[in-house]
């Protein structure tokens, strides 16, 4: 069965975004990337909320004919465009790039997706991990931690009332400082 992989980015004081939905303080290097990549090349799709589907939909279906972007940015925009996806939205009508909308997350067809042949299936965007988080979705975390301070904004993990046990199965350092965190349930 496909585990479901909580996969975010996240401020040492625990933010996923900045007050204005930043996310500009990511420390996203070629190593990282060509780590990302390498990873998410593995995976069986894309599950993601409306604005995390509309911030990568505005820039990776074109990144790769983009000169200043690296190599491991090049790469990436094809992973991006190629992986299934599933946008979980009540607002959006219709999403390009291999990607279907949802309305809402029901347990059932997660776990049919779960059954189906294939990779892993990468959950992001704060609001969407936590009604999985609620739900009991969520198989692994794998946190990478940016070594930045941003003060305020949105925090990566709302407060809940939920106990959840968790193994650290892996930790990694990258050169620019971002530590990884893989927790299995």
């Amino acid at each position: 069965m496909r585990k479901i992989i909580l996969w975010m980015s996240v401020s040492l004081d625990g933010y996923f975004e900045g007050p204005e939905h930043q996310i500009d303080w990511h420390r996203v290097d070629d190593e990282l990337h060509n780590y990302f990549n390498a990873e998410i090349a593995t995976m069986g799709g894309f599950l993601n909320g409306r604005r995390s589907y509309e911030l990568m939909a505005e820039f990776w279906p074109t990144a790769d004919r983009d000169p200043a972007s690296s190599a491991p940015m090049r790469e990436f925009a094809g992973i991006w465009r190629e992986m299934p996806k599933v946008v979980y939205s009540r607002t959006l009508r219709h999403a390009d790039w291999n990607a279907t909308v949802v309305r809402d997350v029901d347990v059932a067809q997660v776990r049919a997706l779960q059954e189906q042949p294939g990779g892993d299936l990468l959950v992001g965007g704060a609001e969407l991990a936590a009604t999985f988080r609620r739900l009991d979705l969520v198989d692994e975390y794998r946190i990478f931690v940016h070594p930045v301070l941003i003060g305020r904004g949105v925090p990566l993990f709302a407060p809940t009332d939920t106990h959840v046990d968790l193994r650290l199965v892996e930790s990694r350092v990258f050169g620019n400082g971002v530590v990884m965190l893989r927790h299995q349930r």
